[in-house]
Protein backbone atom coordinates (compact mmCIF):
# COMPACT_ATOMS: atom_id res chain seq x y z
CA UNK A 1 0.00 0.00 0.00
CA UNK A 2 1.34 3.54 -0.88
CA UNK A 3 1.77 5.32 2.34
CA UNK A 4 4.18 8.04 2.22
CA UNK A 5 6.56 8.68 4.14
CA UNK A 6 6.64 12.16 4.21
CA UNK A 7 3.40 13.07 5.57
CA UNK A 8 1.56 12.45 8.81
CA UNK A 9 -1.72 10.91 8.99
CA UNK A 10 -5.25 10.36 11.58
CA UNK A 11 -6.47 6.98 12.42
CA UNK A 12 -9.70 8.47 10.69
CA UNK A 13 -7.45 8.56 7.24
CA UNK A 14 -6.85 11.45 6.45
CA UNK A 15 -3.14 13.05 5.45
CA UNK A 16 -1.48 16.41 6.32
CA UNK A 17 1.78 17.80 4.73
CA UNK A 18 3.14 20.94 5.90
CA UNK A 19 4.22 23.34 3.93
CA UNK A 20 7.45 25.05 3.57
CA UNK A 21 5.19 28.25 4.32
CA UNK A 22 3.92 27.19 7.39
CA UNK A 23 0.76 26.16 6.03
CA UNK A 24 -0.82 22.93 5.66
CA UNK A 25 -2.53 21.02 2.90
CA UNK A 26 -4.83 17.94 3.49
CA UNK A 27 -6.76 14.83 2.06
CA UNK A 28 -7.91 11.54 2.43
CA UNK A 29 -5.80 8.74 2.03
CA UNK A 30 -5.26 6.17 -0.37
CA UNK A 31 -6.72 3.31 2.02
CA UNK A 32 -9.86 5.60 2.66
CA UNK A 33 -10.79 5.78 -1.56
CA UNK A 34 -9.93 1.88 -1.67
CA UNK A 35 -12.47 1.59 1.21
CA UNK A 36 -15.10 3.57 -0.86
CA UNK A 37 -14.53 3.63 -3.98
CA UNK A 38 -15.75 5.57 -6.91
CA UNK A 39 -15.56 8.98 -5.97
CA UNK A 40 -18.80 10.84 -7.37
CA UNK A 41 -19.19 14.19 -4.77
CA UNK A 42 -16.65 16.29 -2.55
CA UNK A 43 -17.77 18.89 -0.08
CA UNK A 44 -15.04 21.13 0.73
CA UNK A 45 -15.49 23.39 3.92
CA UNK A 46 -15.56 26.93 3.10
CA UNK A 47 -12.51 29.67 2.99
CA UNK A 48 -12.04 31.31 6.04
CA UNK A 49 -13.75 28.75 8.43
CA UNK A 50 -11.81 27.95 11.30
CA UNK A 51 -11.49 24.36 12.18
CA UNK A 52 -10.97 22.67 15.36
CA UNK A 53 -8.58 19.12 15.01
CA UNK A 54 -10.69 16.20 14.73
CA UNK A 55 -13.79 18.44 13.54
CA UNK A 56 -16.24 16.96 10.83
CA UNK A 57 -15.17 19.64 8.03
CA UNK A 58 -15.71 17.50 5.12
CA UNK A 59 -17.72 15.08 3.02
CA UNK A 60 -16.36 12.50 0.33
CA UNK A 61 -19.20 10.41 -1.32
CA UNK A 62 -19.01 7.68 -3.54
CA UNK A 63 -21.28 5.19 -5.66
CA UNK A 64 -21.07 3.46 -1.84
CA UNK A 65 -21.08 5.67 0.93
CA UNK A 66 -20.98 9.52 2.06
CA UNK A 67 -17.59 9.59 4.92
CA UNK A 68 -17.39 12.44 6.77
CA UNK A 69 -13.22 14.30 6.90
CA UNK A 70 -12.25 15.42 9.81
CA UNK A 71 -9.54 18.14 10.30
CA UNK A 72 -6.11 16.81 11.36
CA UNK A 73 -5.35 20.30 12.68
CA UNK A 74 -6.48 23.14 13.61
CA UNK A 75 -6.43 26.36 11.84
CA UNK A 76 -7.97 28.66 8.81
CA UNK A 77 -9.28 27.33 5.83
CA UNK A 78 -7.18 29.76 3.10
CA UNK A 79 -8.01 27.50 -0.01
CA UNK A 80 -9.83 24.53 -1.37
CA UNK A 81 -9.11 22.49 -4.22
CA UNK A 82 -11.51 23.65 -6.61
CA UNK A 83 -11.11 20.74 -9.46
CA UNK A 84 -12.77 17.96 -7.13
CA UNK A 85 -16.17 20.10 -7.57
CA UNK A 86 -16.74 19.02 -11.28
CA UNK A 87 -13.70 16.16 -10.93
CA UNK A 88 -14.10 14.00 -7.71
CA UNK A 89 -12.36 10.69 -9.31
CA UNK A 90 -9.07 12.79 -9.44
CA UNK A 91 -8.81 11.13 -5.30
CA UNK A 92 -9.30 7.77 -7.08
CA UNK A 93 -6.60 8.68 -9.54
CA UNK A 94 -3.97 10.21 -7.15
CA UNK A 95 -5.69 10.51 -3.58
CA UNK A 96 -2.20 12.05 -2.56
CA UNK A 97 -2.18 15.28 -5.23
CA UNK A 98 -5.74 15.33 -4.87
CA UNK A 99 -5.54 17.84 -1.91
CA UNK A 100 -8.92 18.81 -0.22
CA UNK A 101 -8.23 22.00 1.24
CA UNK A 102 -4.90 24.07 2.79
CA UNK A 103 -4.91 25.35 6.18
CA UNK A 104 -3.30 28.02 8.23
CA UNK A 105 -2.81 26.16 11.18
CA UNK A 106 -3.10 27.46 14.62
CA UNK A 107 -1.18 24.95 16.73
CA UNK A 108 2.08 22.81 14.92
CA UNK A 109 2.06 21.01 17.99
CA UNK A 110 -1.20 19.34 16.95
CA UNK A 111 1.08 18.18 13.62
CA UNK A 112 3.29 16.73 15.57
CA UNK A 113 0.97 14.49 17.44
CA UNK A 114 -0.36 12.85 14.08
CA UNK A 115 0.49 9.05 12.90
CA UNK A 116 3.83 8.81 10.97
CA UNK A 117 3.70 6.48 7.68
CA UNK A 118 4.85 3.27 10.18
CA UNK A 119 2.25 3.96 13.01
CA UNK A 120 -1.03 4.66 9.86
CA UNK A 121 0.16 1.76 8.57
CA UNK A 122 -0.13 -0.34 11.39
CA UNK A 123 -3.70 1.23 12.39
CA UNK A 124 -4.57 -0.29 8.99
CA UNK A 125 -3.27 -4.01 9.46
CA UNK A 126 -5.35 -3.40 13.13
CA UNK A 127 -8.45 -2.69 11.33
CA UNK A 128 -8.14 -5.80 9.13
CA UNK A 129 -8.23 -8.03 12.14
Amino acid sequence: MNIPPHLKYTETHEWVKLEEDGTATTGITVHAQELLGDMVFVETPQVGSHLRQKEECAVVESVKAAADVYAPISGEVIKINPELESAPEKINEDAYSAWLYKIKPSNTEEFNSLLDSGEYQKTIENEKH
